[in-house]
C-alpha cells in the first residue's frame, strides 16, 4: 500500500462517516467510516515515513597496479545500509 491507497482509504471513511445518510441494521456506518478513517491515516503516514527514510551508503575504492602488465586497477565496493 502506498500514498495513494491511504489516501482513498481516508476518503472511503469520510463518505461513511459524514456524506451517508443510510440506516443499516447489520452495521454503523459512523464508526465504520471513523476506523477507515484512522486506517488510511496510519497507511498515509507510514508511507510517507518509509519513502523519505534516508539510506545510507558506504563506497570503498581501491587503487592498484597489476605487476604483471602494470596497468592500473581499480576497484569499487557499494554497501547499502
Amino acid at each position: 500500500m502506498g500514498i495513494g491507497s491511504g489516501i482513498f482509504i481516508f476518503v472511503v471513511g469520510l463518505i461513511l462517516a459524514f456524506a451517508l445518510n443510510v440506516e443499516v441494521s447489520w452495521i454503523d456506518l459512523k464508526i465504520t467510516g471513523y476506523i477507515l478513517m484512522g486506517a488510511g491515516l496510519v497507511v498515509f503516514v507510514l508511507s510517507l515515513i518509509l519513502a523519505f527514510r534516508k539510506r545510507t551508503r558506504t563506497v570503498t575504492t581501491r587503487d592498484t597496479i597489476d605487476p604483471a602488465t602494470g596497468e592500473r586497477i581499480e576497484q569499487r565496493r557499494t554497501d547499502d545500509h
